[in-house]
C-alpha cells in the first residue's frame, strides 16, 4: 500500500459527505422550467440502461472510453441537440462538468467514443473532434474527463444529459470554448425535450 494511496483514501473518507449536488445540474436550471421531467429515452448499448455500473475500461484506470449513447427522436421539431455530462457527487460543492458538446444536428440519435476523437487543437484551446461538434469547457481542458473519483469517496454518479432545442444556438454569441454557464443562459426558452442516462463508478483499492 503506497503512502499516497492511503492519504487519498483518508481524504476521500473525510470528504464523503460532500456529494449530491443534483440541484445544481444543468437540468435543474431555469431553462428547464417548462420541461422539468425527462421525455427522451437514453440508453447505452455498451453499458446498459440508466443506472449501469461502469467497468474500468470507461474510467481513468482502463483504456478510457466514452460510453456509446443512443436516444429516441421525440418528433418535436427539434432543431439541434446538445449533450452535457457531469458528476454531481464530486466533492467540489457543485457538479464537475466532464464534457459539453454543442451544435449536434437533429438527425443524430447517438454519440460514440469515435465521435469524440480529437482531430486537432488550436492555441486558443479550441478542439476539433471527428464528429464536428463544438467542445465546451471542463476543468481539465480536454474533450472528455474520464471518471476518476477519489479513493474512499464511495460511488459517484455520472449524468449524461441529452437536450433537444427548438432552435439552433447562435454560434457567434458563444465563446469558442463555451462554459456550462454560457450554455445555461443560451438555452433559456429553447428546451423542448431532454433525457438522461446515468452511470456509476467507484474508485476501489485494486484500480
Amino acid at each position: 500500500m503506497s503512502l499516497l494511496k492511503l492519504l487519498e483514501y483518508c481524504i476521500g473518507c473525510l470528504l464523503y459527505r460532500l456529494r449530491g449536488y443534483d440541484h445544481l445540474c444543468l437540468f435543474k436550471t431555469r431553462a428547464f422550467a417548462q420541461q422539468p421531467k425527462p421525455s427522451i429515452p437514453v440508453t447505452s448499448p455498451d453499458c446498459g440502461p440508466s443506472g449501469a455500473l461502469l467497468n474500468k475500461h470507461y474510467s481513468k484506470f482502463g483504456v478510457g472510453r466514452f460510453p456509446t449513447l443512443t436516444w429516441e427522436n421525440p418528433n418535436l421539431n427539434i432543431k439541434e441537440y446538445l449533450i452535457l455530462t457531469e458528476d454531481p457527487d464530486a466533492p467540489l460543492r457543485k457538479p464537475n462538468v466532464h464534457g459539453i458538446y454543442l451544435f449536434i444536428p437533429p438527425s443524430v440519435t447517438s454519440i460514440t467514443n469515435d465521435d469524440l476523437e480529437l482531430v486537432s487543437e488550436g492555441e486558443d484551446g479550441v478542439k476539433s473532434i471527428k464528429a464536428g461538434y463544438r467542445v465546451g469547457k471542463n476543468r481539465r481542458d480536454v474533450v472528455y474527463i474520464l471518471p476518476r473519483p477519489p479513493l474512499g469517496h464511495g460511488p459517484h454518479r455520472y449524468f449524461f444529459e441529452v437536450v433537444g432545442l427548438s432552435e439552433k444556438l447562435d454560434q457567434a454569441s458563444l465563446s469558442k470554448v463555451p462554459t456550462k454557464k454560457e450554455v445555461e443562459d443560451a438555452i433559456v426558452g429553447k428546451v423542448v425535450a431532454w433525457g438522461m442516462w446515468e452511470a456509476r463508478f467507484e474508485h476501489r483499492w485494486n484500480d
